[in-house]
């Protein structure tokens, strides 16, 4: 039964470092998504999460500050999907 049991872990461990070989390649080779909390050096910067940054490093003066909001109503329109002028039409009903 030892002998058995040796030669199962060695095919487990061998299965577990060819899975995590495959894994690496395919991240290299672009076949995989970034991981997270990885940066893609292929993909330029985002404009608005530099913003986003900037007024997160703020705190609290964030809700202050004018291109602060304009970032947050930005944000929040792209996260629900409106266009400029969907989000203007809808505030200006709400008024």
């Amino acid at each position: 039964m030892e002998g058995k049991a040796m030669v199962r872990l060695i095919a487990i461990l061998f299965l577990a470092i060819v899975m995590t070989v495959t894994l690496i390649r395919m991240e290299r080779a672009g076949d995989l998504p970034p991981l997270p909390g990885r940066q893609s050096q292929s993909q330029p910067e985002d404009p608005l999460r530099e913003g986003q940054r900037r007024c997160q490093r703020m705190g609290a003066a964030a809700a202050e500050d004018a291109e602060c909001l304009r970032i947050w109503a930005e944000t929040r329109d792209r996260f629900l999907g409106r266009t400029p002028a969907q989000s203007a039409a809808t505030s200006s009903s709400e008024e």
